[in-house]
């Protein structure tokens, strides 16, 4: 595995200097960031698969207990992904924030309302009102006129 998330890594770096690392008028070039993920992506990798290649052991990577405890995050992020195309980003967002706050966190309905709506509100005014980047929106915003 550890090989696999160094050639990804790899493949990010490789990716950043095509499109450039530098710095423009402008300010850092698009592959500037990416660039350095990418190289702290590799550098962990490989010291992880250093670290399993000189342990040797032949632990169980992760109990049943623990998978199904990371398929509770997997699956309603990947409905939540499939979801935006069709709501838009903000509710979609409000959807899988209150689902997680119930399910996951039992917590009540007035808090869980006030986060899930307060969230992707503040994403709205940081995102499409101050830099100016449009985010993917649905029927929900078409209809506010937003």
């Amino acid at each position: 595995m550890a090989a696999v998330v160094a050639l990804l890594g790899v493949i990010t770096v490789i990716g950043s200097l095509q499109v450039g690392i530098g710095w423009g008028a402008e300010g850092p070039k698009s592959g500037f960031f990416p660039f350095w993920i990418g190289l702290i992506i590799v550098a962990t990798s490989l010291f992880n698969l250093v670290r399993a290649y000189n342990n040797g052991s032949r632990k169980l990577f992760a109990s049943w207990h623990e998978l199904a405890q990371v398929l509770k995050v997997v699956f309603p992020l990947t409905v939540y992904v499939g979801l935006i195309p069709w709501l838009g980003i903000y509710l979609a967002s409000a959807l899988l924030i209150a689902g997680f706050m119930r399910w996951i966190g039992r917590y009540g309905w007035l808090l869980i309302a006030a986060i899930s709506i307060g969230l992707p509100v503040l994403t709205y005014v940081t995102f499409e009102m101050w830099f100016l980047v449009p985010l993917p929106k649905g029927p929900l915003e078409e209809l506010l006129g937003l």
